[in-house]
């Protein structure tokens, strides 16, 4: 039963956990590009798609620790110390993916798709500059955090490699 629950567990993490690292990867790229005038038209769908799967493959990488305690507790693991660290890098990860990512990719969305407009003539002489700088400071902070969160996915899965302290460790 534990072979069985380890390998829906990995098979989980490199469809639906991977799956989400390269679409945050990604979508800064994206993003900016939807953003500028010349390339917007192309790019938006990009951006539409990668939080999309940003957003469903988050939900569906909830499996991936629901498995993996499981498997620790198949294999009475749970109280190991790279086990602990990792079920927390884990929390961390998918904290940030939820309360950071996924809030800045909407926003960014909803940017590239024009948003709310000035609300004077005053105002739209200014919005189109201020606009783009905030933007690009959005897309640098997603990008940031975007790339914080794929460290946590790579420790983790350094951790799950090595088992440091295990007796069974590689």
């Amino acid at each position: 039963m534990a072979g069985f629950l380890l390998s829906v567990h990995v098979v989980a993490a490199i469809v639906f956990v991977g799956s989400v690292t390269v679409a945050v990867s990604l979508f800064p790229r994206y993003a900016r590009l939807a953003l500028e005038e010349e390339t917007a038209a192309p790019a938006l769908p990009a951006v539409h798609l990668l939080h999309r799967i940003s957003r469903v493959y988050a939900v569906l990488a909830l499996a991936v620790p629901v498995f993996g305690i499981a498997v620790g507790s198949a294999l009475g693991v749970l109280g190991e110390p790279w086990v602990l660290v990792s079920m927390a890098l884990t929390l961390v990860a998918g904290l940030l993916l939820g309360g950071v990512v996924l809030p800045r990719q909407r926003q960014l969305l909803q940017l590239a798709e024009g948003g709310p407009g000035p609300t004077s003539a005053a105002a739209a002489l200014v919005a189109p500059t201020t606009r783009q700088a905030d933007a690009a400071v959005l897309v640098r902070r997603l990008a940031m955090a975007s790339g914080t969160f794929n460290l946590l996915w790579a420790v983790v899965v350094v951790l799950m490699i090595l088992r440091p302290g295990s007796t069974t460790g590689v």
